[in-house]
C-alpha cells in the first residue's frame, strides 16, 4: 500500500469515529507536550453542523481536541523540522555503528517530530469541517468531503514553513479547499468535468449571483460574457456543461407516484395505433390464408415472413416441400392470384390506404 493511501485510511472520518478516545486513536488527547490549549476560533464552531450518527461521534471526539495558538504551532513545527533531520541522519548513519546514546537521541528525536506532526494534524480536524460544510450538496457526501479535506490538511503539515510568520491555519486553509474541489471535480458529477472547466462553472456561478443582485433580475448571456471578459457563445457552453444529468427513475407528479422517464418518448417503439393494427392484419392474413389449400398457405408464409419474420427464397423453400423451386413459384403465383379476388383482397385494402 503507498504511502499516500495509508494517510487517506488513517484519517477517514468513520474509522476515526469509530476507535473512541484510546490514547493511541487519531482522535484521542494529543501527545502531552506541555503545550497550553486556547480558546477555539469561530470559524471552527461545529455546533451548527447538520451530521447523521456516524458524524455526530466524529465532530464530538474532534471538538475535545484543543486548539493551538500561533506559538505553539511554530514550537510543533520546530519538533517536526528536529524530528525530520534526526530520521534522514538516522538513514545516514544505517549500516555504520554509532554510538548507543547517539542513536537513542536520534530515534527519540525523529518519534517526538511524529508526534508534534499528529498533534498539529489533530488540533486541526475542526478547521477541516468548518471548510467541508460549505461545500455540502455538490455531489460529494459530507463524509468523503472531510477525507479529502484531510488529506489536503495533510499535505499542509508537510509544507508549512513556521519562518515565514504566518498562522497555519491560514496556510492550510487554501490546501484543504484544494483538497475538496478537486475532489468533488472528481466525484462530484456522474459525466466528469475537467478541473479547470469546473472552475469557470464555478466562477462563473458567483458572477452571475452578484449581477443579479445589482439589475434585480437574471442577467443575459452578453452581460455575463461582459464581466468575464469572454464571449456569449462561450457563457452559453459553460452553463451548458454545468447542467446536471436527471435519472430516469427521478419521482415527479404531487403524488411522486411517476418517474420521469414515463414520460420520455421511445422514438423505436411501435405506437399503440400500429401494434393494435398489426395484430389486426395477421388476424385477417390468417383467415385469409385459411381458404387456401395448406400447401398455398404455407408457401406464402415462408416467402413473405408471415410466421417469424424470416423470408425464404425459392431454393429454401422447395428444399423443405421436396420440390423445384420452379414448382414452388408456381405455387406462390397461384396462391397470389386466389389473394386478388374480391372476395378476399377486400378485407385487406384498409391496409394499403
Amino acid at each position: 500500500m503507498s504511502h499516500n493511501l495509508q494517510e487517506r485510511e488513517k484519517y477517514r472520518p468513520v474509522a476515526l469515529a469509530s476507535r473512541g478516545r484510546g490514547a493511541n486513536g487519531i482522535l484521542g488527547t494529543p501527545p502531552k507536550d506541555g503545550h497550553k490549549a486556547s480558546k477555539p476560533l469561530e470559524d471552527t464552531d461545529l455546533s451548527n453542523v447538520a451530521a447523521d450518527d456516524s458524524i455526530s461521534l466524529y465532530l464530538k471526539e474532534i471538538s475535545r481536541i484543543a486548539l493551538l495558538t500561533a506559538q505553539e504551532e511554530v514550537d510543533l513545527a520546530r519538533r517536526m523540522e528536529r524530528g525530520l533531520r534526526a530520521r534522514r541522519r538516522l538513514a545516514r548513519l544505517n549500516g555504520s555503528s554509532p554510538g548507543r546514546e547517539l542513536r537513542q537521541k536520534l530515534e527519540w528525536a525523529s518519534a517526538d517530530g511524529e508526534a508534534a506532526r499528529q498533534h498539529l494534524i489533530k488540533a486541526n480536524f475542526r478547521l477541516v469541517v468548518s471548510i467541508a460544510k460549505k461545500y455540502v450538496g455538490r455531489g460529494v457526501s459530507f463524509l468523503d468531503l472531510i477525507q479529502e479535506g484531510n488529506i489536503g490538511l495533510i499535505r499542509a503539515v508537510e509544507k508549512f514553513d513556521y519562518r515565514r510568520g504566518y498562522k497555519f491555519s491560514t496556510y492550510a486553509t487554501w490546501w484543504i479547499r484544494q483538497a475538496i474541489t478537486r475532489a468533488i471535480a472528481d466525484q462530484g458529477r456522474t459525466i466528469r468535468v475537467p478541473v479547470h472547466m469546473c472552475e469557470r462553472i464555478n466562477k462563473l456561478g458567483r458572477v452571475s449571483r452578484t449581477l443579479a443582485q445589482e439589475l434585480g433580475r437574471e442577467p443575459s448571456s452578453t452581460e455575463l460574457a461582459g464581466e468575464m471578459d469572454t464571449t456569449p457563445k462561450k457563457v452559453d457552453r459553460i452553463l451548458e456543461i454545468a447542467q446536471r444529468p436527471l435519472s430516469l427513475e427521478m419521482p415527479v407528479g404531487e403524488e411522486k407516484d411517476s418517474h420521469l422517464g414515463d414520460f420520455i418518448e421511445d422514438r423505436k417503439a411501435p405506437a399503440p395505433v400500429e401494434v393494435a393494427s398489426a395484430a389486426l392484419l395477421r388476424e385477417h392474413m390468417s383467415e385469409i390464408l385459411t381458404s387456401l389449400t395448406p400447401r398455398e398457405g404455407r408457401v406464402l408464409q415462408m416467402r413473405f415472413g408471415l410466421t417469424d419474420g424470416h423470408t425464404y427464397t425459392l431454393e429454401e423453400v422447395g428444399s423443405r416441400f421436396g420440390v423445384t423451386r420452379e414448382r414452388i413459384r408456381q405455387i406462390e403465383a397461384k396462391a397470389l392470384r386466389k389473394l386478388r379476388h374480391p372476395s378476399r383482397s377486400r378485407k385487406l385494402r384498409d391496409y394499403l390506404e
